[in-house]
């Protein structure tokens, strides 16, 4: 028997195989995730649910030719993704995704942008209370723009993407687990529930708020094949890509990506001047996210492909000449500030310190990699003080591939590090968690240890 994993990533949906005996992935499809709707207001980011909900069912379609019994499907999904559903299971909204920016417009009464106004609206303890994050990319900003501009229709639901893919694919009432309720920005983290005080004040109480589940919950089945599968409640990338890297409580976890984060996972609630996420069997993770990564690294990538692209020169070996280039400069005084987009270190990137002779390729790398290194040490020391970790969990694609970045971080921290077991740490996650819900383990921490065990995790010096 076997589980069926989806991911619903930023880049690409993945899909695969859970062998729950031999931890195996198998028979993994992926397709790129639909382009945003084009021809939208410059600070839109808007996708047409229904083709993804048709790209899932495609990939679906597919495991299904296979000869594998299923008796499961998980699902993880890009958080702070959000559609409007009315009560009859209709989509009433494209999907708003994370990259969307329509809070940075300014508000009518002339008093900044919408996002200012919002967080003006908000304590500083209710902050905390919803977890110290409200990025201008969350369904707090979206629903708060939409409120002022009258377009909120009263019952409409505020749905996460992958619930409303299962949703619609289930025929079942919308839920939310609260690993996805809290990229909503509107989850009282104490409670696990909706904040009711922050959701009348922003002028949201009209809305229809799904039900917050805990992980593990049946939303629905699915027919695959002659099969009813039991479909459970979606799960956050974030924490299900933590699950994957098989982090334990005193390992430091640096997620680098398109974005990155820097993590540590506790056993009770603890808020501070951090992000702080709901994990799985009642854990949390005090974190900072947003951090710059592969996609300020692309702002650089791409100028350097212009000239070759316009003159239909290929770049398709580019990334191994930068990796080249920065391996062979053992340090540098060019002075290189990532933050080309708005995140916790910033929205002012810079090039400076330029001289004659270290502005080249290997030193803007080298710089850049320096620059993502002591980001990721500051806030490491911000959320973990004493240093105490035992040793650095990298995941994610970036962290993979960037084998000098990896050696820097190493050297700055002191201490060892090992790599998340597979490339595709969300669908290992999701092994990890349908060993929970299938009842082959009793928790979360449980199936972990026993796949620690059997992939022989060991940092290193």
């Amino acid at each position: 028997m076997a589980f069926i994993g989806i991911d619903l990533g930023t880049s690409f949906i993945k899909a695969a195989v859970l062998d729950l005996e031999s931890y195996q992935l198998q028979h993994v499809q992926r397709i790129p995730f639909p382009e945003p709707i084009a021809r939208l207001e410059p600070f839109k980011c808007e996708f047409d649910p229904n083709h993804v909900v048709t790209a899932v069912s495609d990939l679906i379609r597919q495991l299904a030719n296979f000869p594998v019994a299923f008796e499961g499907l998980v699902m993880c999904t890009q958080m702070s993704c959000m559609v409007l559903m009315d009560d009859q299971g209709k989509a009433r909204s494209n999907c708003i995704g994370w990259r969307d920016q329509r809070a940075l417009e300014p508000h009518p009464s002339g008093s900044g942008s919408y996002y200012e106004v919002l967080k003006r609206r908000l304590s500083a303890e209710q902050k905390r209370e919803l977890g110290n994050e409200m990025p201008p990319g969350a369904p707090i900003s979206f629903l708060f723009w939409l409120a002022e501009q009258d377009k909120l229709e009263p019952g409409l639901i505020p749905v996460s993407f992958g619930d409303f893919v299962l949703s619609i694919l289930c025929g079942s009432s919308p839920s939310v687990e609260s690993t996805n309720a809290m990229s909503y920005e509107l989850l009282r983290l104490e409670t696990l529930d909706w904040h009711k005080e922050v959701i009348e004040e922003l002028g949201l109480e009209k809305l229809h708020w799904p039900r917050v589940r805990r992980e593990g919950e049946v939303v629905g089945t699915l027919r695959i094949g002659t099969t009813d599968v039991l479909c459970y409640t979606p799960v956050g990338d974030y924490q299900c890509a933590l699950a994957g890297a098989l982090l334990a409580e005193d390992e430091l976890s640096l997620n680098i990506s398109t974005g990155s984060q820097v993590s540590r996972l506790t056993s009770h609630l603890s808020l501070g001047d951090y992000q702080t996420r709901p994990f799985f069997d009642g854990k949390f993770t005090n974190t900072f996210s947003h951090l710059p990564a592969g996609r300020s690294l692309d702002v650089l990538v791409n100028l350097l492909s212009e000239f070759p692209q316009s003159s239909g020169i290929p770049t398709a070996g580019l990334w191994e000449y930068i990796a080249r280039a920065a391996e062979a400069v053992e340090h540098t005084d060019l002075h290189v500030n990532l933050s080309f987009y708005p995140g916790p270190c910033g929205d002012q990137g810079a090039i400076s310190n330029i001289r004659e002779r270290n502005l080249t390729v290997g030193n803007l790398f080298r710089g850049s990699f320096e620059n993502m290194t002591q980001n990721y040490y500051d806030c490491a020391l911000r959320i973990w003080p004493d240093r105490s970790w035992r040793n650095i969990v990298f995941s994610g694609g970036l962290a993979r591939k960037a084998s000098l970045l990896r050696k820097i971080i190493q050297q700055q921290f002191q201490t060892g590090s090992r790599l998340c077991p597979l490339e595709e740490d969300t669908l290992l996650g999701m092994i990890v968690l349908a060993q929970v819900f299938s009842h082959r383990a009793a928790s979360v921490q449980q199936a972990t240890a026993s796949l620690r065990q059997h992939f022989a995790v060991e940092s290193s010096t």
